[in-house]
């Protein structure tokens, strides 16, 4: 049976500038900046200091509760822990390091054999996906092994989220048409934790190729379904691909155990196989440096710590850019700083030209009703705007604002160009200011 969600929109793809590009191995710049911050929740403490040497999958920084380590993704030296700008738009403490260019690796990251893997035990399995500073590598970042254990016992289906529905990101796509048979043993390490036997990979229509060649892989097997989905923004929240995938609906500020299911990214799994058959930490991941005005769009396979300045001058732009993205151009987050740093849950870097500029100096709502068409949370952003914009934190409550998810549909086709996200990020604090 067909499901989908409701509302959502057909935002213009832009996919056809890097979805034919192989994925590439960026050199290591010969400095990298590792944010101790690149995951929901406490950020690591260093435990490396100025002048300190280290290898490739170091752990560099750890913490306690709802943290994981960060790793050097180079060896070399640290040249400072200090504060540096992030994607966020925040400062946070950083490791800067010197790249000697030998890539000595560290001692610890030892492969296991299948039959290693298959004696290991839940608790080993976390463990090992802990230590190796694994996150929800779409953007979310939160620590994988925190949503594996609150699922134990809760889930009976997983689903591997290869939507990417954002313009111009195809990095998942890349990464299936490339690392299926990784990907897919990550997955089965997922099935084997949770103890299920049953799977879905949902992947968009608009990605033949690698719904093809994961298609080739899982012949004869039944314990894994490939789910192809009409394409739809924004098929790849939580919350509209579980229901797109398996009818059921997350309640009102509910997680996806609530219902019996778990969702990974597919870089995640890849992530979870390189730590648990290879033994190396999360020190590099797949981003998609794509854009109108980028000379050559490339995939690129990027240490961890690379500036967005050594990723724009490996695609080149035709004009300088308008708006640089740390993701895509309908919940990326615009850049005041370029030397900023890759991490782990950076996907893409979006280049845009002045041409992508709308500028409406006092907008007014005309009540056309449009934005709650397409809102996949059923609210109603227009009711919302007006509640904001009267400081009215009753009201927000009232209609739900909490159930956000900031996927930009309001304002996508608001005719008016009001900038309801930023109205609802704010009212969204409003209401945690008033907790």
């Amino acid at each position: 049976m067909a499901f989908t969600f409701f509302g959502g929109i057909h935002p213009k793809e832009h996919k056809w500038y890097a979805e034919h590009i192989p994925v590439q191995t960026f050199p290591a710049p010969d400095i990298l900046v590792v944010p101790m911050s690149q995951h929901i929740g406490a950020p690591c403490t260093p435990l490396v200091k100025k002048g300190d040497t280290v290898t490739v999958g170091q752990c560099i920084g750890d913490g306690e509760g709802l943290c994981v380590p960060v790793h050097s993704p180079v060896s070399g030296t640290v040249k400072a822990v200090e504060m540096r700008p992030h994607a966020g738009g925040m400062m946070v403490l950083s490791a800067v390091i010197q790249n000697d260019h030998n890539d000595t690796l560290c001692p610890d990251i030892q492969p296991r054999t299948q039959e290693q893997v298959q004696a290991l035990t839940p608790e080993q399995l976390l463990e090992i996906i802990r230590n190796a500073g694994i996150v929800g590598m779409g953007g979310a970042a939160f620590p994988t092994n925190v949503k594996l254990s609150s699922g134990l016992g809760k889930v009976d289906t997983v689903i591997v989220n290869v939507s990417e529905c954002e313009p111009y990101i195809v990095a998942d796509d890349r990464l299936c048409q490339e690392y299926p048979e990784q990907m897919l043993s990550g997955l089965r390490i997922v099935m084997q934790l949770l103890q299920l036997n049953k799977a879905f990979i949902a992947i968009e229509d608009n990605k033949k190729v690698a719904a093809q060649t994961l298609q080739e892989y899982l012949q004869g097997q039944d314990a894994i379904t490939l789910k192809l989905l009409p394409a739809k923004y924004p098929q790849g929240a939580e919350k509209q691909l579980i229901q797109a995938v398996t009818g059921r609906q997350i309640p009102s500020g509910g997680l996806p155990a609530a219902v019996g299911c778990a969702v990974f990214n597919a870089a995640t799994c890849k992530a979870i196989y390189d730590a648990v058959y290879e033994g190396r930490p999360l020190t590099h991941r797949i981003v998609t440096v794509s854009g109108d005005i980028v000379m050559e769009p490339k995939n690129l396979m990027t240490p961890i710590g690379t500036s967005f300045n050594d990723l724009l001058d490996a695609v080149g732009h035709s004009e300088n850019p308008y708006k640089v993205l740390s993701g895509g151009p309908m919940m990326g987050v615009a850049q005041f700083d370029l030397s900023v740093p890759v991490t782990k849950g950076t996907n893409a870097v979006t280049i845009l030209g002045i041409k992508n500029r709308v500028a409406v100096s006092d907008p007014h709502c005309i009540r056309c009703g449009k934005c709650m068409d397409v809102c996949p949370m059923r609210l109603m952003p227009l009711m919302l705007y007006q509640a904001e914009r009267s400081a009215d934190v009753d009201e927000l409550k009232k209609l739900n604002i909490m159930d956000c998810i900031e996927c930009g549909c309001c304002a996508y086709t608001c005719p008016a160009t009001i900038p309801l996200v930023q109205s609802l990020r704010t009212g969204k604090q409003r209401v945690r200011d008033q907790k």
